[in-house]
């Protein structure tokens, strides 16, 4: 079954393919087992079964997702001539970069009233911080290609900072509108202080972070970052629709999923870019790095709503069936059986389709189709960032992509 699946999933990913931009012709087979992750210029000058018509309709969808569809142009020439890669840092970067980074935005936080407390909830410490991890990578990647220096402009770490509270600005807001009760393994924001605290305190985040980065950041980077939360709600207005065309759904669900979660990674990672002064092709690199990377993880993150316990991933499983979305193994299993369109259509509402659904997904080889196309995403991340020159900071955004790949929550 395993060659069946590979044909039918690169068919329809040769078709994405050929829209995407023409990045390089650089030879892209490095490892990914490689592990050493590390831790002013401001710049401001797939696997499931698809119809030919739905193959069609992912293509164009694809084009569009694509930062407007066209081949970009040869990336920036770094300043000076490559040196050889130094050795491994000993520190690592959570000890560096990131090591005060919580403390920080509670600071940013601190008001003279109740909701600081609600506002440093999440800033725990026992997130993933993987958007502020690639801003801070990408950062010094971007760094070294164009001036030989692997220093993080003040700048550049502020926006890092600013992608881990606007990330859980929306996930405060999420839970609001999924009246969730848990978030990382605790009690939600809205669940102990109501679901009006916690608008406003997801509100109260984000206008703390736009004051943050307006300080360091130039116009570029601050218009840039304002595309975030822009994509946020319109991708949340998506979330709360749904296509009764069956060849309509997985366009919709691929733009869903870069307004949602790709587009914070994208946006911050051409930010970066930004602020070390780079031009409009190697702002797009940075860019097509976090767009891949960005659908990649969520592309896993539905996987794993499939797969993983509720105390591995924090939050109870079969979570998105319940909240009647149909995901990406939903969409590639319907493929295989049709009877699950109808409850696609009245969102799991009846009873025993969230049940149903869960079943016929693991009967199909939906799950493993979605695992092929976060691989294909993951493969054109590498292909884009392996045009930087070499550096320790360039070889761990290609490990990241193994780490989205594999992760278990």
């Amino acid at each position: 079954m395993a060659s069946s699946i590979r044909g039918r999933a690169v068919r329809l990913l040769d078709n994405f393919i050929n829209q995407t931009l023409v990045l390089s012709t650089r030879n892209i087979s490095r490892s990914l087992s490689e592990n050493s992750i590390r831790g002013d210029y401001q710049g401001c000058q797939s696997s499931v079964l698809l119809t030919s018509e739905t193959r069609g309709r992912a293509r164009s969808s694809y084009r569009r997702l694509s930062s407007a569809g066209r081949a970009l142009r040869q990336v920036q020439e770094p300043g000076r001539q490559a040196s050889p890669l130094s050795p491994a840092h000993r520190v690592s970067l959570v000890d560096t970069d990131l090591r005060h980074m919580f403390d920080d935005i509670k600071k940013e936080l601190e008001s003279q009233f109740e909701l600081q407390e609600i506002a440093k909830y999440y800033f725990d410490g026992q997130g993933k911080a993987v958007r502020p991890l690639i801003t801070v990578l990408m950062s010094r990647a971007i760094n070294t290609h164009l001036h030989d220096e692997d220093r993080l402009l003040d700048s550049q770490r502020d926006v890092a900072m600013a992608a881990e509270m606007i990330h859980t600005a929306s996930l405060v807001h999420d839970d609001v509108l999924d009246v969730s009760d848990t978030r990382r393994g605790k009690a939600s924001v809205n669940s102990i202080h109501g679901q009006r605290k916690a608008v406003i305190t997801g509100d109260f985040i984000l206008s703390v972070t736009y004051a943050m980065i307006s300080r360091r950041c130039c116009p570029d980077a601050i218009i840039a970052m304002g595309e975030i939360p822009k994509n946020l709600i319109h991708g949340e207005f998506l979330q709360m629709g749904s296509k009764e065309n069956e060849n309509e759904r997985f366009a919709h669900y691929l733009k869903k999923t870069f307004l949602k979660t790709a587009s914070l990674i994208a946006y911050t990672c051409k930010t970066a870019a930004i602020l070390s002064g780079a031009d409009d092709s190697l702002q797009e690199v940075a860019f097509q790095y976090g767009r891949n990377v960005g659908i990649a993880f969520q592309l896993v993150d539905d996987l794993l709503d499939f797969v993983s316990s509720s105390s591995t991933m924090g939050k109870p499983a079969a979570a998105d069936l319940k909240l009647g979305l149909a995901t990406a193994p939903v969409l590639f299993a319907v493929g295989q059986f049709p009877e699950l369109n109808p409850m696609i259509m009245r969102r799991f509402q009846e009873p025993g389709d969230v049940q149903k659904a869960f079943e016929l997904v693991h009967k199909s080889d939906g799950l493993e189709q979605t695992q092929f196309l976060a691989r294909q995403h993951c493969q054109e991340a590498i292909k884009v960032i392996s045009t930087l020159k070499p550096s320790e900071e360039q070889k761990a955004l290609i490990t990241i992509t193994d780490k989205v790949l594999n992760r278990i929550k």
